[in-house]
């Protein structure tokens, strides 16, 4: 299993949001190129970055900051919030970015998301934010009509090769994955899945780790890490 370490970005600054929710951020740092250093330095083999301003607003904001990251390190990074565009998606692509996310695009524009498959393959993800079962959007700001395993089964037959699930209710609140739904999700694709959201400490890891065999890439984590709930290193050795 993978350990994407989350480096969130919000006004210039790697922040954390309670539930993904703007108006309650912890501020972490001020520069996310040095927090990309030390997850590097303690053994992250991925980094997993999101653009907030940019998911909130529909427009990628701290473009120049993400595409220095992806310049300056040794390790491949992810990378959504705001990507809207087959423009968005080239200049990331061609400034380093090895996987962009892709949410609210998905939602809005399935011939969308079906061309840049085609062009990009393994290069696109998609980022299924849910909330009581339904795919939330336009950076958790509300919630889509659409059921989270209905667009999956779709996202299958459209030949996508990375899906990153996350429970909004436990992001951010250090009190475990919903493990019930994330097998449900599991069990209707075959599509590698990525676990955010609630991971809190190394006997999450441990569990999530025995879902490997059911289709799990890997698991984000960002809080935990950044108050010192889960050491990346442990976790890493753990995997």
């Amino acid at each position: 299993m993978i350990i994407f370490p989350a480096i969130d970005i919000k006004d210039g600054k790697v922040v954390r949001l309670l539930q993904g929710k703007f108006d309650q951020v912890t501020e972490y740092a001020l520069d996310p190129f040095e927090i990309a250093k030390k997850w590097i330095a303690d053994g992250a083999l991925w980094l997993h970055i999101v653009d907030l301003d940019g998911a909130k607003t529909g427009v990628i904001q701290n473009k120049e900051k993400i595409i220095k990251i992806a310049q300056s390190v040794n390790v491949p990074i992810q990378m959504g919030g705001g990507v809207r565009s087959a423009q968005n998606i080239k200049e990331l692509i061609d400034g380093g970015v090895s996987r962009v996310i892709l949410g609210t695009k998905v939602i809005d524009d399935k011939i969308f998301l079906k061309e840049m498959l085609d062009e990009w393959k393994e290069k696109i993800a998609v980022s299924l934010d849910c909330h009581n079962g339904f795919v939330a959007q336009r950076g958790w700001t509300s919630t889509s009509s659409v059921r989270a395993l209905d667009l999956v089964n779709e996202l299958e037959t459209m030949g996508l090769q990375c899906l990153i699930y996350t429970d909004i209710a436990r992001d951010g609140m250090l009190t475990g994955p919903n493990y019930a739904e994330l097998e449900k999700i599991l069990a209707a694709t075959k599509i590698p899945v990525i676990a955010s959201g609630g991971v809190a400490h190394i006997d999450d890891i441990k569990r999530l780790n025995k879902l490997t065999s059911q289709g799990l890439l890997g698991a984000i984590t960002g809080k935990a890490i950044y108050e010192g709930k889960l050491s990346l290193k442990e976790a890493l050795a753990l995997c």
